[in-house]
């Protein structure tokens, strides 16, 4: 999760999918707290390296060979999208994969200060982290009770965290749709 948000490897390996498949093994509230904590500390750890690289390289960074392997087109949609959304732009970010890799760095070469950052993507981080561990707790759990009794389901855990993805994508298609001008 700290790499994810702060060095754009969650352009490449999504957090989202790791956090799920280790959340799977989860088996009970013990296991469910202390992985929240563990996602919730890198999360929160990985946005604060990326403002500060945004706060300390800015612009340069568009310019490096990162920043043209990114592409103009999605600093660009990040630069709007914080423009036009602010605050509520940093919480929704977290929920989005490409824009949560972006908008922290995005927001450290603003002039945003790191107070307000934090304010708006802690409690995202924590809403995010709490959402994912219990879907792939619930998920794990399924399968455990399920697996003795009938042999297809691991298809019905596979088709439930599918559904799961799919409702996740549409709803980032929904909210990028929204914000087109």
């Amino acid at each position: 999760m700290f790499c994810e948000t702060s060095l754009f490897i969650g352009l490449l390996v999504p957090g989202d999918s790791i956090v799920l498949l280790t959340a799977t093994a989860g088996r009970g509230a013990g296991d469910w707290l202390l992985l929240v904590l563990v996602v919730v500390a890198g999360s929160l750890g990985g946005e604060t390296l990326g403002f500060v690289i945004g706060r300390s390289f800015g612009p340069r960074l568009r310019a490096s060979r990162l920043g043209r392997r990114i592409g103009e087109r999605h600093v660009l949609r990040a630069e709007r999208w914080l423009d036009r959304r602010g605050g509520v732009a940093i919480l929704l970010s977290r929920f989005l994969p490409v824009m949560h890799a972006l908008i922290p760095v995005t927001v450290g070469a603003s002039s945003y200060p790191y107070r307000r950052f934090i304010a708006w993507t802690a409690p995202a981080c924590v809403m995010w982290a709490a959402l994912y561990v219990s879907v792939g707790q619930a998920a794990g759990s399924s399968y455990r009770a399920l697996s003795g009794e009938l042999h297809f389901a691991g298809w019905l855990v596979l088709g439930g965290m599918a559904l799961f993805l799919l409702i996740a994508w549409l709803a980032r298609k929904l909210l990028h749709r929204l914000e087109r001008p």
